[in-house]
């Protein structure tokens, strides 16, 4: 039986809820898994909607990095990376639809085989349409 990769993946800070023009710092970092077996590791800060009609996502930060691109050809070690945050969108969570963003890693190894791994934040701070319902009728 073969173990799965690990994929360690964190926010640096207690902060999970950041303001627009805010610098996001996040850090990764794999186990588990043969630096040989690592094809391509991606790196991303992005937003995505749940709900009523049709899923919409967007991508703020990007990075592929392959075994050449590592001095000694191992993208396994700790790995930081940094991007300041966008205007819009914001998150929300309302009663018909709801978008969220998050820090995601996607890790592909040389068997065709391929892991994520996400953690989610908060953009901004509208509130969510079920407390402004109770706010009203209380």
């Amino acid at each position: 039986m073969t173990m799965e990769p690990l994929i360690s993946l964190c926010l640096v800070g207690p902060r999970r809820s950041y303001a627009a023009g805010d610098e996001l710092v996040a850090e990764y970092q794999l186990d588990a898994v043969l630096a040989d077996e690592v094809q391509a590791i991606e790196a991303s800060v992005l937003w995505y909607t749940e709900g009523k009609g049709e899923e919409d996502m967007g991508v703020h930060f990007f990075e592929r990095r392959l075994p050449t691109d590592a001095e000694d050809g191992d993208l396994r070690p700790l790995r930081r990376f940094r991007t300041t945050l966008p205007s819009s969108p914001l998150s929300y969570a309302g009663a018909i639809f709801t978008i969220r963003w998050c820090i995601r890693v996607r890790l592909f190894l040389r068997r065709g085989r391929e892991y994520l791994q996400e953690q989610p934040f908060t953009l901004g701070s509208v509130p969510a349409a079920a407390r402004q319902e109770t706010a009203a009728t209380a």
